[in-house]
C-alpha cells in the first residue's frame, strides 16, 4: 500500500516514520528544498507537555484587546479584510470560557504526554541526538498575579498527576544559576522536571536520514496545487512536478492546510499565528541557562540548544505576513537580555519568524475526513514539536485501521 505524506516539517516527517514502520510504501512531498525549513525551523526548542494548553482561556479577549495598543505585547491581532481571520477570532473568543478551557486543556495534555513517550521511543530505537536534554523547564514569575496564576497551574498539574515543583526566587536560581545575573525581578517559579528540550530541525534532519535508508522517498522543491477527486476518493495529488497517486494521503501542511483543503470542502478552522525567535552562539557558558526558562511576564522561552541559545515568543494574528518588524525582534532580544545579560552577543543573533497552524480551541485535527483515503495531521499550533510524535502515531494507526493507544475524543476532524 502506497501512502503520500504532504509536508516535511516535524509533523510530516514523524508521520512518515510511523507509516513506514507500519509497512507502507511512503513518499513525502515538500515545497522547500529540504525538511523542516518553515514552522519547524526556529521554534523555542521546548518539548513541554506540562505547558500544553489552549491559548483560548478565560479573560484572554480582554487581554488581547488591551495588548493591541501596547508595543512589545505577547499577543498582537492585526485585523485584515479576511473572512477566515474573523471567523477564527470569533471561534477563539467563544472558546474562552472556563468550561471549554478545561476540556481543551485536558485533551491537549493527553496527547502531549503520549507524544513525549513516543519521542523517547524513537530516540532510544535510533540513537539520534538533536541538542536534546531531559533537564526540565523552569517557568519564572515577576508579579504576584503571575505567582497566583502559577499556583492555579500547579493545581491543574496536581489533578493530572504531572510532576512539578513550586519554587521561590532562591530556588529558581538554584535550578538555573545564571538567573543570578538577571536584571529581571524574579519572585517565584514553577519547575517541570520531566519536560525536555531539543532542536526540532536537527531532529527532523536526523530522522529523514534514517527514513531514506528505509526506502522513504522525498520529493523536495515540489508544490502541491490541488487534488483530483472521484466520488469519496482522492485519486491524485496535483503537484508542480506532475500527478502523484496514493492509496492513502496524509496532509501535514502546517499553516497552509486550511486553504489547501478548502476546495475539497474539508473545512478546517486553522489560521496562521506568527511567532519570532533569535538564535546566537553562547559566549559565556556560566551566564547561559542550563536547560530552558519560560518568562511568564513576556511569554518568551529561552532554551539552551547545545552551544547555542534560542529565545522565542510573540503570537501575531496577521495572516501569512512573514515580515520581521524591528519592534518585535527588539522585544525578544530585550526580554532575553534582561534574563541572561552575558550569555551571548546580542548584536550577532540569527533572527527568524514562522507561522504556527493554530486551531481556535487548541487541540489538533487528526485522522479521517469525508474522503476514504484522505487523512489529517493538522492544527498543532505552538505545540507542534511537543505533539508531533504522538499525533503521527495516532494518524498512522488510523490509516492502518488500528485503534490508537489513547482516547482521541476531541482530537479528530469532526469534534
Amino acid at each position: 500500500m502506497k501512502v503520500v505524506v504532504l509536508g516535511a516539517g516535524v509533523v510530516g516527517v514523524t508521520s512518515a516514520w510511523y507509516l513506514v514502520k507500519a509497512g507502507y510504501d511512503v513518499t513525502v512531498i515538500e515545497r522547500q528544498p529540504a525538511e523542516a525549513l518553515e514552522t519547524s525551523y526556529g521554534n523555542a526548542g521546548g518539548v513541554c507537555p506540562s505547558f500544553a494548553g489552549p491559548w483560548a482561556a478565560p479573560g484572554m479577549p480582554y487581554k488581547a484587546a488591551k495588548w493591541m495598543f501596547q508595543a512589545g505585547s505577547p499577543l498582537k491581532i492585526k485585523p485584515k479584510l479576511d473572512i477566515h481571520q474573523w471567523s477564527w477570532l470569533a471561534s477563539f473568543a467563544a472558546n474562552c470560557t472556563a468550561e471549554k478551557f478545561q476540556t481543551n486543556k485536558a485533551r491537549m495534555q493527553r496527547i502531549a504526554h503520549y507524544s513525549l513517550a513516543c519521542l523517547k521511543d524513537i530516540r532510544e530505537e535510533l540513537g539520534i541526538s538533536y541538542d536534546n536534554q531531559s533537564a526540565g523547564v523552569l517557568q519564572v514569575f515577576q508579579t504576584e498575579s503571575e505567582v497566583e496564576n502559577g499556583a492555579l497551574s500547579a493545581a491543574v498539574l496536581d489533578s493530572l498527576s504531572i510532576s512539578h515543583r513550586v519554587v521561590n526566587s532562591n530556588e529558581a536560581i538554584q535550578i538555573e544559576p545564571a538567573l543570578a545575573h538577571s536584571s529581571t525581578s524574579i519572585i517565584g517559579g514553577l519547575f517541570m522536571p520531566d519536560d525536555e528540550t531539543g532542536d526540532c530541525q536537527k531532529f527532523c534532519t536526523a530522522l529523514v536520514k534514517r527514513l531514506k535508508r528505509l526506502g522513504v522517498r522525498f520529493q523536495f522543491n515540489t508544490d502541491v496545487s490541488g487534488f483530483l477527486v472521484h466520488g469519496d476518493v482522492v485519486e491524485n495529488v496535483e503537484t508542480s512536478t506532475g500527478q502523484i497517486s496514493g492509496d492513502a494521503i496524509v496532509v501535514a501542511l502546517g499553516p497552509s492546510v486550511a486553504g489547501m483543503m478548502r476546495p475539497l470542502k474539508v473545512n478546517l478552522p486553522v489560521y496562521p499565528v506568527k511567532g519570532y525567535s533569535i538564535t546566537a552562539n553562547i559566549t559565556d557558558d556560566s551566564a547561559a541557562p542550563l536547560s530552558s526558562v519560560m518568562d511568564e511576564h513576556s511569554k518568551i522561552m529561552v532554551t539552551r540548544l547545545g552551544h547555542r541559545l534560542r529565545a522565542a515568543g510573540v503570537a501575531e494574528v496577521a495572516g501569512f505576513d512573514k515580515s520581521l518588524p524591528k519592534t518585535a525582534v527588539d522585544g525578544i532580544i530585550g526580554a532575553t537580555q534582561n534574563l541572561f545579560p552575558r550569555a551571548v552577543d546580542y548584536n550577532a543573533c540569527e533572527v527568524w519568524c514562522g507561522l504556527r497552524p493554530m486551531t481556535p480551541d487548541g487541540p489538533p485535527r487528526l485522522g479521517k475526513t469525508q474522503y476514504r483515503n484522505l487523512f489529517l495531521n493538522a492544527g498543532h499550533g505552538s505545540n507542534g514539536w511537543t505533539q508531533a510524535c504522538g499525533a503521527s502515531k495516532i494518524v498512522a494507526d488510523i490509516v492502518s485501521g488500528t485503534a490508537p493507544d489513547i482516547d482521541i475524543t476531541g482530537l479528530t476532524y469532526q469534534r
